[in-house]
C-alpha cells in the first residue's frame, strides 16, 4: 500500500512538472543517515532548454543545490520517500498535496486552491553582468577578447563563468567590514578571479581592495603583473611561492579555486591561522580521504555504496567536503556549500563559503562528537586538515 501511494503522489509530481503547475516541493521529518540534513526543497527550472528539477539539500550549516533531469529526479524523490523523509508537501497553481509517513502506513490528502499562479522556471534569463565594458586591457591579455574587444566565440563560457564568479564573490567581500580588505587568491593561476573581481570592485562598486594573487609558476606571476601594471591596478600583485610557505597574517579574505587535493586544506588553514573574515574555496581532487577509504573499515552498511570506482570518488568528495566544513565550523566559520557555476563547465563545481562568526564553534564537543563519526563511519583515521589544526 505505501509503494503505491508513494507513486500516486510521484504521479502529481510528474503531472505537475509537465504542465508547467508546479509551485514548489518540500521534504521535510528527515530521519536518515546523513548528519545535520534538515529539509529539501524542490523546484522546477529550464536551463539551456532543458526542463529540471532543482534540489536544494537543506544542512544545519550549508545548503547544496543539485539538478536533475525528470527520470533521476523521480528516482532521487522516490527513494527519499520510501526510506529517509516522513513527509512531503507538494503546491501547485491547481492544488496541494501531502504526503505523511508512518511505518508502512502512507496518507495522502489534497486540497483544491485556485488563484494560484506557478513561478517562472526560467533559468536562463538575462542577468545583469557585473563586467559591463570588454574594452579592458586584461581581457584581452586572458585571452577573453580579441583586439577589437569583443568576446571571442571560444571565450562565451568562459566569459560568462567569470561574471559568475564576480556575481558571487564581490558580495561576499563587500559585507568584510575592512575599509579596503586584503583579499589573497591561494593558486592563482592566470588570474582570471584576481582581475574581474579587483576592476568590479575598484570601478563598478567603488570598494577599493587589495588583492594578492600567489601561484607558483614564475611565468604567470610575471605575466599577470605586467597586465596588472598595464591595466592600472595598483592594488592588485602577483607572487611567486607556495599556499603553505606564503605568509597570509592580516588577509581578510582567503580564496582557493581548484586547489587540487590538500592544497585546499592548505588555503583553508591559511585563513583560520590568519583570522580571516572570509573563506572560500572550489575544492579539485579528493585523493587524501578516497585513499583512506579504501584502505580503512567503513560501516559493513556502507559497502553497496561503496563497491563501484565512480561511487567511492563521488562519496570521497562528500565526505571530505563535510569534515572541511565541520572543521571550518569548529574553528568559528559559519559555512554553506553550493554549485557556484554549471557542470557543463567542470564537474568540481562546489564551492564552500566560510564566514567568520563568533556564534559558530561554540558547541565545540558536539561538532568533535560529529567529526568522530563521519570519520568512524567511512573507516577515515586522520583528515590532512586536522593535522594542519593540531587535532
Amino acid at each position: 500500500m505505501s509503494a503505491e501511494r508513494i507513486e500516486e503522489f510521484l504521479s502529481a509530481v510528474k503531472s505537475a512538472f509537465a504542465g508547467n503547475t508546479l509551485i514548489k516541493l518540500k521534504l521535510g521529518g528527515y530521519h536518515g543517515g546523513e548528519p545535520d540534513l534538515k529539509s529539501v526543497d524542490v523546484k522546477k527550472i529550464v536551463a539551456k532548454g532543458v526542463e529540471k528539477f532543482s534540489f536544494t539539500v537543506h544542512y544545519k550549516t550549508r545548503d547544496i543545490i543539485k539538478n536533475f533531469i525528470q527520470p533521476e529526479a523521480l528516482g532521487q524523490l522516490r527513494n527519499a520517500l520510501k526510506d529517509d523523509f516522513r513527509s512531503a508537501q507538494l503546491a501547485t497553481s491547481e492544488f496541494d498535496l501531502s504526503f505523511e509517513r508512518n511505518g508502512d502506513k502512507v496518507r495522502l490528502k489534497r486540497t483544491e486552491v485556485a488563484g494560484r499562479a506557478a513561478p517562472s522556471t526560467d533559468h536562463d534569463r538575462a542577468k545583469n553582468r557585473p563586467l559591463t565594458e570588454t574594452g579592458k586591457p586584461y581581457l584581452h591579455a586572458l585571452g577573453i577578447t580579441g583586439k577589437d574587444g569583443v568576446v571571442r566565440n571560444d571565450a562565451q563560457d568562459k566569459f560568462r563563468q567569470i561574471n559568475k564568479m564576480v556575481e558571487i564573490f564581490a558580495p561576499l567581500i563587500q559585507a568584510i567590514k575592512a575599509d579596503k580588505p586584503r583579499i589573497v587568491d591561494m593558486g592563482a593561476g592566470k588570474g582570471y578571479l584576481d582581475f574581474a573581481l579587483y576592476d568590479y570592485l575598484a570601478n563598478a562598486a567603488k570598494r577599493p581592495a587589495e588583492m594578492i594573487g600567489v601561484e607558483m609558476r614564475a611565468k604567470l606571476v610575471a605575466d599577470g603583473n605586467a597586465t596588472a601594471a598595464a591595466s592600472g591596478f595598483a592594488g592588485l600583485k602577483f607572487v611567486s611561492g607556495t599556499i603553505l610557505d606564503y605568509d597570509a597574517s592580516g588577509s581578510d579574505a582567503v580564496i582557493a579555486l581548484h586547489a587540487c587535493d590538500t592544497a585546499t586544506d592548505d588555503a583553508i588553514f591559511k585563513g583560520i591561522s590568519a583570522g580571516a573574515s572570509l573563506i572560500a574555496v572550489a575544492p579539485c581532487c579528493h585523493k587524501q580521504i578516497r585513499r583512506q577509504m579504501e584502505a580503512g573499515k567503513p560501516a559493513s552498511e556502507l559497502e553497496v555504496l561503496l563497491r563501484h570506482g565512480i561511487f567511492l570518488e563521488r562519496q570521497a568528495e562528500m565526505v571530505t567536503d563535510t569534515l572541511r566544513a565541520l572543521l571550518l565550523e569548529l574553528s568559528g566559520y559559519r559555512t554553506k556549500v553550493f554549485e557556484f557555476v554549471s557542470d557543463a563547465h567542470t564537474p568540481k563545481n562546489n564551492l564552500i563559503v566560510a564566514e567568520k562568526d563568533g556564534r559558530a564553534g561554540r558547541d565545540r564537543e558536539a561538532v568533535l562528537k560529529q567529526i568522530a563519526e563521519v570519520k568512524a563511519m567511512f573507516g577515515i583515521e586522520k583528515h590532512y586538515l586536522e593535522g594542519l589544526l593540531g587535532l
